[in-house]
């Protein structure tokens, strides 16, 4: 019996791809092909033959061991099928962990969640010859080329047009900005010409001739306001700001802002949040991650509410630990192994400085408040003004229409059909920065509030009381960060299966292992 018994596993190991270790199965799923597993999580005893025999190179997105009627069609680029801002976070964090990383590496630097940083490694990996490592652990690894980036641009046509449609969208945004501006000069010139010509019409040529000289500074000044066509006025005008801002940009930046200043502020919450627990061994308490999210100022009433982490262990997938003393702890195990010492730092304790005790994080998540508008004080006043000229010009250009008695032609007839349009841009010049004042005023009541809270829950940190002290030194004497190294890799897509030499005993030793569980 123990001959047979011999005989068979013989015969598997010559015959199958060499087996994980069989204690653990991997943690991540292999890529989504449709391929036969290559990876069996089931000792399998009695002698089996082979259909297919897997001795092509074993590449990640290839058709490895796969008989000819399983083939994967080629031709599509996996990577163009992620959003770009996954795709680009993924790839940052590869770099930056030297092309070697597990799924817990990209989703703790890209702040992703691990769905989607599983997804975008195996994507990258099919498209760039990447490949697969598998620990003594059943850790799986993702190992890219250096020369990973120049293969994926050169097969993604997305990723080569993105730089293009990017620019073709700046483009479009200044050109906005410079017509609402322009469009303020051209409809103060036409509303004082077409007064001046109304006024003119009404009185002999003499008194045209009158009102000629009178109106005369009034034609230059509008005129003088068209800085882009005098190459003089323009080199005075053209002053550079700390934003690059002209006076024709200033004019949209008085109406509509510059924009949100929080920009991204939800892909850098959730960096900040995975590079902690990382750097912290994949276990912390709930008032470590509280700084980096909106959570109310501490207090009685909200000292035992922690549904506030509920959104972190959806994301990075954590669970709730007690420790002895009956503290609750928050571990993330995909965030405790990584295949780069890089990101790691000796543990510290609470009390220290944050520069020492974050590594360069910032200590809590601070919002910026909402300006006005980024334009200097003299642009604003500028631009105030001839808004107000021009609100004033229409008022006057409408009762000077209502008073005519003679169909209008000319010039004077162009401008009376596009009056409403004048009289809505008039309007809204000052109604539009009026209700952005006053929802600006509560929007950054509410940011303050919310730093505020945020920076008294990172005060607590700094000197936490006696109860507090012992739940963060319970949490780090709970971490266990575990760095892969290459000594500890049994199985790799590198190579061909049959090239991989697996000594005969080791099988052995995990086969007794396994009988003797």
């Amino acid at each position: 019996m123990a001959a047979a018994t011999t005989a068979s596993i013989s015969l598997s190991l010559h015959l199958r791809p060499p087996l994980p270790p069989l204690r653990r199965p991997p943690r991540h799923a292999a890529f989504l092909l449709p391929t036969p597993s290559l990876l069996p999580q089931r000792l399998r005893l009695a002698p089996c033959r082979p259909t297919w025999r897997p001795d092509v190179r074993a590449r990640a997105g290839s058709s490895i061991g796969v008989p000819p009627a399983l083939a994967r069609p080629g031709g599509a680029v996996e990577t163009d099928r992620l959003p770009s801002d996954v795709r680009d976070r993924a790839m940052e964090a590869v770099d930056h962990f030297g092309g070697r990383v597990t799924i817990g590496d990209v989703a703790s630097r890209a702040g992703l969640q691990l769905a989607q940083a599983e997804r975008a490694l195996q994507a990258l990996a099919a498209d760039t010859e990447g490949f697969l490592e598998v620990s003594e652990d059943g850790e799986v690894l993702y190992v890219f080329p250096k020369d990973y980036r120049t293969k994926l641009a050169g097969k993604s046509f997305r990723m080569r047009v993105e730089p293009l449609v990017d620019k073709a969208k700046e483009v479009g945004a200044y050109l906005v900005r410079v017509s609402f501006g322009t469009a303020l000069i051209a409809s103060i010139v036409l509303v004082y010409t077409t007064i001046i010509a109304i006024l003119s019409s009404s009185s002999d040529e003499d008194s045209r001739g009158r009102r000629r000289r009178s109106y005369g500074s009034t034609i230059i000044i509008p005129t003088d306001m068209f800085w882009y066509l005098d190459a003089d006025y323009y080199r005075r005008r053209r002053v550079e700001k700390e934003n690059g801002m002209n006076f024709i940009e200033s004019v949209f930046s008085f109406v509509f802002g510059d924009g949100d200043p929080n920009d991204g502020l939800e892909e850098k919450r959730w960096k900040m949040i995975g590079q902690y627990i990382s750097s912290n061994g994949g276990v912390v308490t709930a008032e470590e991650v509280a700084p980096f999210l909106d959570v109310p100022p501490p207090s009685e009433e909200s000292k035992d509410d922690e549904s506030f982490i509920l959104p972190v262990l959806l994301r990075f997938q954590g669970h709730p630990e007690v420790d002895e003393q009956g503290n609750i702890m928050y571990r993330f195990p995909s965030l405790q192994r990584t295949a780069s010492s890089k990101s790691g730092r000796s543990r510290e304790y609470v009390g220290t400085k944050w520069s020492a005790m974050f590594g360069g994080v910032e200590k809590y998540l601070e919002e910026k408040p909402w300006k006005f508008s980024k334009a200097n004080a003299s642009e604003k006043a500028m631009v105030a003004g001839l808004g107000g000229l021009n609100l004033f010009g229409v008022i006057v250009l409408g009762n000077l229409l209502k008073q005519m008695t003679v169909t209008p032609g000319g010039l004077i007839s162009f401008a009376a059909q596009l009056y409403p349009l004048l009289q809505i841009y008039a309007g809204s010049f000052f109604a539009i920065p009026l209700f952005r004042w006053f929802l600006l005023r509560k929007t950054n009541n509410d940011i303050k509030k919310r730093n505020k809270a945020r920076e008294q829950r990172a005060q607590e940190l700094l000197s936490p009381d006696s109860s507090l002290r012992r739940k963060l030194l319970s949490a780090r004497d709970m971490a266990q960060r575990k760095v892969i190294t290459p000594e500890e890799i049994v199985y790799t897509t590198e190579k061909d299966i049959l090239e991989q030499d697996y000594e005969v005993k080791e099988w052995e030793r995990r086969f007794k292992e396994l009988e003797s569980e």
